[in-house]
Order: structure tokens, then sequence, then C-alpha cells
């Protein structure tokens, strides 16, 4: 399993906008092959982030996602941009319940 984290700093006036014009996106991704948990969502302390959590099968899974994104028709609608992007991808050897 494979988990992506990341964090978008954006301009705190247009946070909403942003998470909001992901929406698609998101349904898209979770609907994909190998796609166990994929969010975009505001931080609800720190007003100009959005977090970034995503969890996939495998690494080809991420890849063909991925590869998917590249190629995806862009919006025809104007997006909010980030100020600043942080994505890592963590490998996982196995999980556990925290109970």
């Amino acid at each position: 399993m494979l988990i992506v984290g990341g964090v978008f700093e954006v301009d705190p006036a247009e946070r909403e906008g942003f998470v909001a014009d992901r929406l698609d996106g998101m349904r898209r991704s979770r609907a994909e092959h190998g796609c166990l948990e994929y969010t975009i969502a505001a931080d609800p302390l720190e007003p100009s982030r959005v977090i970034l959590f995503e969890r996939w099968e495998s690494q080809d899974a991420l890849d063909a996602h991925l590869a998917a994104a590249r190629q995806a028709t862009p919006p025809s609608a104007p997006r909010v941009s980030p100020r600043s992007v942080s994505i890592r991808v963590y490998d996982l050897a196995g999980e556990r319940s925290l109970a």
C-alpha cells in the first residue's frame, strides 16, 4: 500500500474555491482501480492550508492515476492556483488497527 500526503498553501480568501475546483477530480480518482482513499480538504486550523490524503493499493495503481491525470482535459473554468505545494509518497510494509 502507498500513502500520498501533501499540503497546498493557498490564499485564505481562495481556499474554498481551490477545494471546490477539485471535487470532480476527487470523484474520478476515487472511482479508479486501486484507489482506497482520495481526499482534498481544508485544514480546520490554518486558513491558508489544504490537505491532500491518498491511499493506493499499489505503485501500479498510483502510476495509472498519475498517467490519467496528465492526460486529462483541463477544466474550462479558471482554477485557483496554490502558492506552494509539498507532496510525498510513503511506502507501507503493513498496517494494523490502532485499537
